[in-house]
């Protein structure tokens, strides 16, 4: 079976590899379809074919433009044209077309509308709110656009129930749990690059969003810094939000010194060696359906505190210590429990690592897009 599997902006470039080489591994011919290569990416495609097919005249020049408004507006246009006019070598002699992500939905309409019937389409929605309510022009019409495909895939049940909320037959979704990923493993020039911790290490991790909730956690650190507690807060990832204010604020109340931060896209080695140097890892998100960020964590075996949004009111317990969604003094309270000893930190993080090793596996889950695309197939037939 021939499938082009695509994710134009490599929103999820470890994601894709991981499952395009086990969809290889099964038997099928995969060709990821994204943006040029990075410095920061760490994808190298093992069995399946790679083709640099988007925003490769932004990309470019990226690093002349800097990433502010021009570099923005060029890169709509360029996926905006390539989308109503670009070559479909690739995607509509394929006999799938997975697409990952839709990164501008009223373009991204032009694509679907020229390759309806020349093979079957598949989406795979990781968030029932793909743009977590801050879309603006990117997100409109995005929910039309999930009636052009033949199926709908979905990582858990919170997806499916927001989906047939919203009108999509039952039918034509399909849950395909997400298994745990593993970035880049950290060599000895990331590990240090990134600083030892003088006081047990809380760590945000991963591109930074509102919905993310980082203002929770600095004001709840800005609550047990005040009780006394002796602790750093690492934030390391790409900002896409003013974070100034909330460095400002920690600096202003007396404990610049306690925080750490590592803004910019970092590698997966650089997000690796921040893990293995955390001693809690933080998620208190306002909303998300399924956190890679989370799962791509969960074999370091670090004590974890989530909130309670999406995946994370599922998680069986003793994974992770959860708070309320937007609760900061709930929030301050699972990290003052997790900050209490080495020894509530190891049985915390314990039962994390246990239910990675036990939440299945990529091969899995291809074998299952697999058996998708046949059905979808055999229904088109």
């Amino acid at each position: 079976m021939k499938v082009a599997m695509v994710d134009p902006s490599l929103f999820t470039g470890r994601y894709d590899d991981s499952l395009c080489a086990a969809m290889v591994g099964a038997g099928a011919e995969v060709t990821l379809l994204g943006r040029p290569m990075r410095a920061t990416d760490a994808i190298v495609p093992q069995g399946y074919g790679y083709a640099p097919r988007f925003f490769r005249r932004s990309e470019a020049l990226r690093e002349r433009l800097g990433e502010g408004r021009a570099f923005r507006l060029l890169k709509a246009a360029e996926y905006g044209a390539t989308c109503a006019l670009g070559s479909l070598k690739g995607l509509a002699d394929a006999e799938v077309v997975h697409m990952q992500w839709l990164p501008l939905a009223p373009a991204d309409a032009l694509l679907l509308r020229r390759l309806k019937g020349r093979a079957a389409l598949v989406h795979t929605v990781h968030n029932a709110d793909a743009y977590h309510a801050d879309a603006g022009v990117q997100g409109r019409g995005y929910r039309a656009l999930l009636d052009r495909f033949d199926a709908l895939v979905v990582h858990g049940e919170t997806t499916r129930a927001a989906l047939l909320a919203q009108g999509v037959a039952a039918e034509r979704i399909h849950v395909t749990p997400h298994p745990p990923m593993r970035l880049a493993t950290a060599g000895a020039a990331e590990l240090a690059a990134v600083p030892d911790a003088k006081a047990p290490r809380l760590l945000f991790f991963g591109t930074i969003r509102p919905y993310k909730g980082v203002d929770l956690l600095v004001e709840a650190c800005l609550r047990l810094w005040q009780d006394g507690l002796d602790f750093e807060l690492a934030l390391a990832g790409k900002p896409f939000m003013d974070v100034a204010p909330l460095v400002e604020r920690i600096a202003a109340a007396g404990h610049g010194d306690r925080l750490l931060t590592d803004f910019g896209f970092l590698t997966e080695e650089r997000l690796d060696a921040h893990m293995a140097k955390a001693d809690v890892l933080v998620f208190p998100y306002r909303h998300i359906d399924s956190s890679g960020a989370f799962l791509s964590a969960l074999h370091h075996g670090k004590a974890m505190v989530t909130s309670s949004a999406g995946m994370f009111a599922a998680l069986p317990e003793g994974v992770a210590e959860r708070a309320p969604v937007g609760n900061v003094p709930a929030l301050a309270q699972a990290l003052s429990r997790a900050l209490e000893s080495p020894a509530v930190r190891q049985a915390m993080g314990a039962p994390a690592r246990a239910y990675g090793e036990d939440m299945g596996n990529w091969k899995d889950m291809a074998l299952a897009t697999i058996d998708i695309y046949r059905r979808v197939a055999a229904a088109r037939a």
